[in-house]
C-alpha cells in the first residue's frame, strides 16, 4: 500500500471516530440541553407570572405576595441552571436538583390560583422544568 492510500484511511478512520464521539457526546448531553432549553422557558414564564401578579396584588389581591416571591427565586434559579448547564459546569448536577426543588414550590404554590390563566400557565411549565432537571442529573 503507497503511503497517499495510507494516510488517506488513517484520516478516513479519525474523521468518521470524530463523527461518532461528537454524536455520543451529543446524545449523552440530550437530557441536559432539554433541560438546560426548559430552564429558560421557565424563567421566562415565571417572570411573566410574578408580572401579571403583581398587577393582582396592585388591584388588592393579598395572597399574591408568595406567588411573587417564589416566581421571581424560581426564574433566578432557573436561569443559573440554564447557563451553567448550557457550559456544562462543574456544578451542573447540584443546581439542577436545586432547580427542580425550586421549581416543585413554585408550581405548588401558581397551582393554588386556579383562576389565573398566568398561575397555570407557571405551573405547568415549572412541572416540566423539574421533570427534565431530575432527567438530566
Amino acid at each position: 500500500m503507497n503511503r497517499r492510500k495510507m494516510l488517506g484511511s488513517a484520516v478516513g478512520v479519525v474523521t468518521a471516530g470524530l463523527v461518532l464521539s461528537e454524536q455520543m457526546a451529543h446524545a449523552v448531553d440530550a437530557p441536559v440541553e432539554t433541560c438546560a432549553a426548559g430552564c429558560g422557558d421557565c424563567a421566562t414564564t415565571c417572570l411573566s407570572c410574578a408580572a401579571e401578579c403583581l398587577n393582582e396584588l396592585a388591584a388588592g389581591a393579598v395572597d399574591r405576595k408568595a406567588c411573587i416571591q417564589l416566581c421571581l427565586d424560581c426564574a433566578d434559579v432557573c436561569s443559573a441552571r440554564s447557563r451553567i448547564a448550557a457550559r456544562k459546569g462543574p456544578m451542573s448536577a447540584m443546581i439542577a436538583k436545586l432547580c427542580a426543588e425550586a421549581c416543585d414550590k413554585c408550581a405548588d404554590e401558581c397551582e393554588k390560583h386556579t383562576d389565573d390563566e398566568a398561575c397555570q400557565a407557571c405551573a405547568k411549565s415549572c412541572r416540566a422544568c423539574a421533570k427534565a432537571c431530575r432527567e438530566s442529573i
